[in-house]
């Protein structure tokens, strides 16, 4: 079967990874956009445990304040390069990771990993952070957080 730019395109788009594992996954995939989707998910969790042993060496500290200024979370989100500390999808992630910690207080890190996130209820912060891995192609890992709250 011949995957289309188009297709390939749009699967890029939605994931995020890069071209050639979108054309690998719907070539895989027969084609099938949901089971494209599927397999790089898999290949998420895949890519997170082959850097599981590299070194982090950088990353950011982000602040979350809620509207009403009740709320603060401060997290540190580690990564291995201080060029991905940089990249505007990491400090997206470290930013979604603290707004959900303000909504859903995690008692801890094993904890908050297991949770829902609250943005897409289908996906865990472990996955959302083995789907930044797979993207962004560095070892990521939440180091330590703050929350506070009146």
């Amino acid at each position: 079967m011949e995957i289309s730019m188009e297709e390939i395109k749009s699967l890029r788009e939605e994931t995020g990874v890069s071209i050639m594992k979108c054309k690998k996954a719907l070539e895989e995939a027969n084609g099938d956009m949901d089971k494209a989707k599927e397999l790089i998910k898999d290949l998420s969790s895949k890519a997170a445990a082959k850097k599981a042993d590299r070194d982090l060496s950088s990353g950011v500290i982000q602040s979350y304040i809620h509207p009403n200024n009740t709320i603060g979370v401060l997290i540190n989100l580690a990564c291995e390069t201080d060029f991905v500390a940089k990249n505007e999808d990491f400090i997206n992630l470290a930013n979604d990771i603290a707004m959900h910690i303000a909504a859903m207080v995690p008692e801890s890190i094993e904890d908050l990993l297991d949770q829902a996130f609250v943005k897409d209820p289908e996906t865990t912060i472990s996955k959302l952070i083995e789907e930044a891995t797979l993207k962004i192609g560095e070892r990521i890992e939440i180091t330590e957080f703050t929350r506070y709250s009146i």
